[in-house]
């Protein structure tokens, strides 16, 4: 006797009238292949959200099918694909929206500024993609951590002034694809100095010093970030958040500014 049908309770109706913004699956690994600007490939390893709307009539979505839709593309994933998912996730759950999320670390080779000691920084990247009927929206946003020294307090002190780490969250909307690259190195060029991963006495000094010469407020990095980000040509929106972790207070300090690029 042929085998029974199974129920797909999912597609059952729910009389309650509400919708759904966002239901999919979170927290899903997979190996993501990145090309640089100098065109060779780094692998690494996503943290993956894949969503859709879910109509307000219906019970439930198919979870199994956004996993389908992710491992479809065999075992290791490009740019394009990540691009071209949302659509899929539409046509294959029947929604009218899809959201994308691919969250992984990256890597590039930094030499100290004086002894040129080679290391490696790593870097925080989302890809983040929405699709609506005919329209796909691709945000790239980087996470970089940077130096920056006070200016108020190298304007009072006799002796130095006090300095901290920070992160810069960048984000990014474009007329043609942006090497992270570039958005890292427009990062790193507004703050007091960039950091490194590997730093003799010397590269010390230059850096020290480096800060200590370029001193900025958190309104000074955003403010910097964002007037660089209005002169790179392919950008059309960007939103840049910075947060220092204060050394002598017990509180961090924030700024934010989002625009639209007007060309």
């Amino acid at each position: 006797m042929p085998a029974s049908k199974l129920h797909d309770t999912q597609n059952q109706s729910d009389a309650r009238g509400i919708p759904i913004d966002r239901v999919g699956v979170k927290g899903l690994r997979f190996p993501l292949k990145i090309r640089d600007r100098d065109q060779a490939e780094q692998s690494t390893v996503a943290v993956v959200s894949l969503a859709v709307d879910l109509p307000h009539h219906f019970k439930g979505t198919h979870m199994s099918r956004f996993v389908e839709v992710l491992h479809s593309h065999g075992q290791v994933l490009t740019v394009g694909d990540i691009a071209g998912m949302p659509r899929e996730l539409l046509k294959k759950l029947h929604a009218d929206k899809a959201h994308v999320e691919f969250r992984f670390p990256w890597f590039r080779k930094k030499k100290a500024p004086a002894t040129k000691a080679e290391g490696l920084m790593d870097y925080g990247i989302i890809f983040e993609v929405n699709a609506e009927a005919e329209k796909v929206d691709f945000v790239v946003t980087v996470e970089v951590a940077v130096t920056t020294l006070c200016p108020c307090s190298k304007a009072i002190s006799t002796h130095g002034a006090h300095n901290q780490r920070g992160v810069v969250t960048f984000s990014v909307r474009f007329t043609e694809p942006v090497w992270i690259e570039e958005l890292v190195d427009l990062v790193e060029a507004s703050a007091s100095s960039e950091l490194y991963s590997l730093l003799k006495r010397p590269d010390e000094k230059v850096v020290t010093e480096r800060a200590y010469e370029n001193p900025v407020f958190v309104e000074d990095l955003v403010r910097n970030v964002a007037l660089r980000a209005k002169q790179h040509p392919q950008i059309t929106w960007f939103k840049v958040e910075a947060e220092n972790f204060e050394s002598i207070h017990n509180h961090n300090a924030y700024a934010l500014i989002e625009q639209t690029v007007e060309r």
